[in-house]
């Protein structure tokens, strides 16, 4: 099913959650990086106005990693911003990252804002914003913070909630690398997925954009985000990337826009073929088998950990056998992979099981080894 992105547009609630079985796309937030121009602007209105976005993007203020680059034309852009997406029926969003920004988007009118990730790892800051906002029922955006903080991003929404303010979505917009990586931001599926289990309530987007910092893998990334059950995307649009003065490298064209929009697929969440539903019920019956005989196998594994704890610490052994971890780590990773194991997925199981059976042994060597760290 690949619904023509012009024709169908999401439901009244101002943030909503996706129903493509119903007819609904995707929540569509887009627009450029910053918005440079009037003309540039208006140039890139054009060519989106014809998607009828949920939402223009514009980035007014733009907190930058070095100082001496483009920053933003700051807040008398927003007369040009607000009167050029007014004239053609669109709504507007600008990024907020502190309370006389804030100030100045209520003033001039605008329909949301958002916090980036530079925002929401501040939580003195988060609750600044939310004091002004307080009592305005603006609706807003929380991106995820720069760093991989589950709590932290879990805390900018709880922060916002206690201020009264109710229309939120999550925007996912990936997690600064701490080692060389193929995208801008990592996008770590495992935290924002753990927050929708916990928000099911709230609506997350998805920011290929920037994960990726690269135009030609977002269609890609905007598909896996409508795979993972999203429900919509935050794009950067621009009439003319390559000349765009900031994030030059991952904004899409309004045509590229419309060819991603139009080439994604849309998966329903319950099979209406009943010999289908029959037989994912066989498979996840014997998945769950196989998950029970794996908390044996855990619980069998840890309590071998705790026996080899107590002769470490009845012949005054150190607790870390840095050889022995090193032979482990070498014999699991080769019998991993002949049995087609990612090493990725290993190293973290391992890691975590070694560090859980460190955790006990630390616990045993404690001279009360009845209290818990």
């Amino acid at each position: 099913m690949n619904p023509d992105p012009t024709l169908v547009k999401s439901e009244p609630a101002f943030f909503p959650k996706a129903h493509p079985d119903q007819g609904v796309r995707p929540f569509l937030v887009a627009g450029p990086c910053s918005a440079e121009t009037p003309e540039r602007f208006e140039a890139t209105l054009d060519g989106l106005a014809p998607l009828a976005p949920d939402l223009v993007r514009a980035g007014i203020w733009k907190p930058r990693t070095r100082p001496d680059r483009f920053e933003g034309v700051g807040a008398e852009g927003l007369v040009w911003v607000r009167e050029l997406t007014q004239r053609r029926g669109l709504r507007l969003a600008v990024e907020v990252a502190q309370p006389s920004q804030v100030e100045q988007a209520l003033l001039h009118g605008v329909d949301a804002v958002w916090l980036g990730a530079r925002t929401t790892v501040n939580p003195f800051l988060v609750d600044e914003i939310g004091r002004v906002l307080a009592g305005t029922g603006m609706p807003v955006l929380l991106k995820n913070p720069i760093n991989p903080d589950l709590e932290l991003w879990l805390g900018a929404i709880e922060r916002m909630e206690r201020w009264g303010l109710t229309q939120l979505a999550l925007v996912h917009r990936g997690f600064s690398p701490f080692e060389p990586s193929p995208y801008r931001n990592m996008p770590q599926w495992e935290i924002p997925i753990e927050l929708r289990r916990r928000r099911p309530d709230l609506p997350m987007y998805c920011d290929p954009s920037h994960i990726t910092g690269n135009a030609r893998l977002v269609p890609e990334f905007a598909q896996i985000a409508l795979d993972l059950c999203y429900d919509g995307w935050m794009l950067e649009v621009h009439h003319s990337p390559s000349d765009a003065w900031s994030d030059a490298g991952q904004q899409l064209t309004p045509d590229q826009l419309r060819d991603t929009l139009g080439g994604m697929t849309f998966r329903f969440n319950d099979p209406e073929n009943q010999e289908l539903a029959a037989q994912l019920q066989d498979l996840r019956a014997q998945v769950d088998r196989l998950d029970h005989d794996l908390l044996e196998l855990m619980s069998q594994r840890l309590k071998l950990s705790h026996r080899l704890g107590t002769l470490k610490k009845e012949y005054d052994l150190p607790i870390l056998q840095p050889k022995r971890w090193e032979q482990i780590l070498e014999t699991r990773h080769r019998e991993g992979a002949s049995m087609g194991l990612n090493l990725s997925f290993l190293n973290k199981w391992l890691q975590l099981m070694h560090q859980e059976s460190i955790q006990r042994q630390l616990d045993m060597y404690r001279p009360d080894s009845s209290k818990t760290p």
